[in-house]
């Protein structure tokens, strides 16, 4: 992206505009043919709604998928090839009721069966639909949004509104939209036919010269906002949709913040549209790789410092700072103890399991003024002529900051014990790591066979040994109680290099191995010369064909890389290579005649 494309694109003269996304797949895109159709069943199909909502009461959505869009779930195999002429009829019920769906879809075929209709039946939930998301595909979870409903609760008019928002979006801006994301109520299955869609909408910033970065987000923010009027008038429905914009850079910064908003939002979202770059959040956050800095907490924490000031305002907005004040430091204090920030809901229930229960460092007595705050907070959201009484303001702010400086001292005894975990972290993971090298010894006998068979020989130096030793004795400060902060940091680091320089080297040992296991083979096809590999792991063979992976025992079966990697985990070193025979005649049946390469 350059900065002048997007400027274009902000009606700064000069570019047309990508028509790629011109035309927005709205549901009634063919209403005639689909009104045609449906028309000729409208008596059953509304004979079947009735049946179905009497019997299960719980359905979020019924609807027709659109007849351009079924070859689409064909192919991705959630509809068998020989349903594909059918009508297909779309039911989503809540994940709660996921394990009824074998009993639903008994008794709704055997009503269809009944009546004589040509309809093909899925059940899903709204966990199944959003899957679809998790795994890059899109388009069936448009379909889904775009299809005709027959029924519907809230959630297909929730998901259609986000969806040609998202069109509309793209049509305009796609080569800078990163990702496109829902949220709240929508994702958690619970949209009503009034419920506010909360969408996320990340736009690449990355090489914009020509204007200030904070006017190329008022400009994106007004005319993405102008869009949601549009979209809102072609799904229509009633729900609100509320997109939040976001700088690629901002949003990085929030991220390496360890902001808990946008935690949330990376953990309970789901990308409607991703070129790579919401995923890998995920997937991060997932790992407890997102993990917040130092001076991401003394920012939570000051806020706390805040709330005497804030509590002159209006007594609600006084309310709303103090739930605030006590809520993000708790957050801030759960990620500093190693758990991924959690949503303001949960804070409460985790805090006392963290904090009470496990760490014995509060008393359930301390958490009083935080689950008041978020009770009271809850109540204000739902209710908006919610009244809070000055009494109860003063009692909350009284409580708060006895809460605050109760929540300091615990950050300082959460530190003590982090600093405590991470020498020990290093320290187990550096002699784990050598012992798998060089067998189970004492840690002096350890550094002996690390400095005479790895740092003598070149593989290692001087530099990485000297590591090894400063670890041993930071762990032995430690325990003397000598060990700073400041030290604590500087073994951590160092430590890193050396775990990953010993990581890299007993997974280059292992490549070796691996190697040893891979057969080339050569074979006719049609009279050309083809290749193809074997990979041995001792349990199974695997023969890689082109794009194929196939896996061969007994028989001959369809695999996938997944299932390689955790095969060549188990592998152990072997001095010489041995294939079963029978191997080598499943490979002939497969491939006709055929030669080994060395």
């Amino acid at each position: 992206m350059n900065d002048e494309d997007i400027s274009d694109d902000l009606n700064i003269p000069g570019m047309n505009l990508d028509t790629k996304y011109s035309k927005v797949p709205l549901m009634n895109s063919n209403s005639g043919e689909v009104q045609r159709g449906l028309d000729k069943t409208k008596k059953d199909l509304d004979k079947l709604k009735g049946f179905i909502l009497k019997k299960f009461p719980f359905t979020q959505a019924l609807s027709i998928l659109p007849a351009q869009a079924v070859p689409g779930f064909v192919k991705e195999k959630e509809i068998p090839v020989e349903a594909e002429k059918l009508l297909q009829l779309y039911m989503v019920v809540p994940e709660k009721n996921f394990k009824e769906i074998p009993k639903i879809k008994k008794e709704v075929i055997d009503e269809i069966e009944k009546s004589k209709q040509k309809i093909w039946l899925q059940v899903k939930t709204p966990v199944d639909i959003f899957g679809n998301c998790l795994d890059s595909r899109f388009e069936l979870t448009d379909a889904i949004g775009l299809s005709y409903p027959i029924y519907d609760d809230g959630f297909l008019g929730a998901l259609r509104v986000a969806g040609i928002h998202k069109s509309l979006v793209l049509q305009r801006f796609e080569k800078y939209v990163v990702s496109y994301v829902i949220a709240g109520s929508l994702v958690r299955g619970e949209a009503k036919e009034t419920s506010d869609v909360d969408v996320f909408i990340v736009i690449n910033d990355t090489d914009v010269k020509r204007m200030p970065r904070l006017e190329l987000k008022e400009r994106l923010r007004g005319q993405i906002y102008q869009m949601v009027a549009e979209a809102t008038s072609l799904a229509g429905v009633k729900n609100k949709l509320e997109p939040q914009i976001y700088l690629l850079t901002d949003f990085w910064e929030s991220v390496k913040d360890a902001h808990p908003v946008i935690f949330t939002f990376i953990r309970d979202g789901i990308p409607l549209y991703d070129r790579g770059t919401f995923m890998p959040w995920k997937a991060l956050l997932q790992m407890g790789k997102l993990k917040p800095s130092p001076e991401a907490i003394d920012v939570f924490m000051k806020t706390a410092d805040k709330t005497n000031k804030m509590v002159e305002r209006r007594l609600l907005d006084a309310m709303i700072d103090v739930y605030y004040g006590v809520l993000t430091p708790s957050q801030a204090l759960i990620m500093l103890n190693g758990s991924p920030a959690p949503t303001h809901k949960e804070t409460p229930r985790i805090m006392e399991e963290i904090f009470v229960k496990k760490e014995k460092m509060l008393k359930k007595s301390d958490l009083g003024v935080l689950t008041k705050a978020v009770k009271c907070f809850k109540t204000y959201e739902h209710d908006l002529k919610y009244t809070i009484s000055g009494k109860e303001v003063d009692q909350l702010v009284k409580d708060a900051e006895v809460y605050v400086k109760r929540l300091k001292d615990l950050r300082k005894q959460i530190e003590k014990k982090a600093q405590e975990r991470t020498i020990e972290q290093v320290y187990k993971e550096i002699f784990e790591i050598l012992e798998a090298i060089f067998k189970k010894k004492s840690v002096l006998a350890l550094i002996k066979e690390f400095e005479d068979k790895l740092v003598k020989k070149g593989k290692f130096t001087s530099k990485h040994l000297q590591i090894l030793k400063e670890i041993v004795n930071a762990k032995k400060e430690f325990q003397k109680g000598k060990l700073d902060s400041h030290k604590v940091d500087n073994s951590r680091k160092n430590a890193t290099i050396l775990i990953n320089d010993l990581l890299d080297y007993t997974q280059r040992c292992e490549l070796v191995n691996i190697e040893k296991e891979r057969v080339r083979i050569k074979y006719k096809d049609k009279d050309k010369d083809k290749y193809a590999e074997l990979l041995n792991t001792g349990e199974e063979s695997f023969l890689f064909l082109g794009n194929q992976i196939m896996k061969v025992t007994d028989k001959i079966y369809n695999s996938n890389m997944k299932e390689v990697s955790s095969k060549l985990e188990k592998v152990k070193p072997k001095k010489e290579l041995k294939i079963n025979s029978r191997v080598f005649e499943i490979l002939k049946n497969q491939l006709g005649e055929f030669e080994i390469l060395i």
